[in-house]
């Protein structure tokens, strides 16, 4: 009975640990980092602005390559 407790508990904890990694990772944010914080205005419009600089990086490279 103390080894199905001991499995239990390992479970519970496991997945605990993978969803709380797994979400930050869906987030594109680092592992360990707290999951519920929100992204403030200024990191999303850096992100997109990096976006786009790669996007317009890559279209004048393909301009170019024709």
């Amino acid at each position: 009975m103390f080894g199905i407790k001991k499995l239990i508990t390992g479970l519970a904890i496991g997945l605990l640990v993978g969803l709380w990694a797994g979400v930050n990772i869906g987030h594109d944010r680092p592992v360990w980092s707290n999951p519920f914080e929100e992204r403030t205005l200024t990191d999303k419009a850096r992100d997109a602005a990096a976006d786009a600089w790669k996007d317009a990086k890559r279209a004048a490279r393909d301009q170019l390559d024709d």
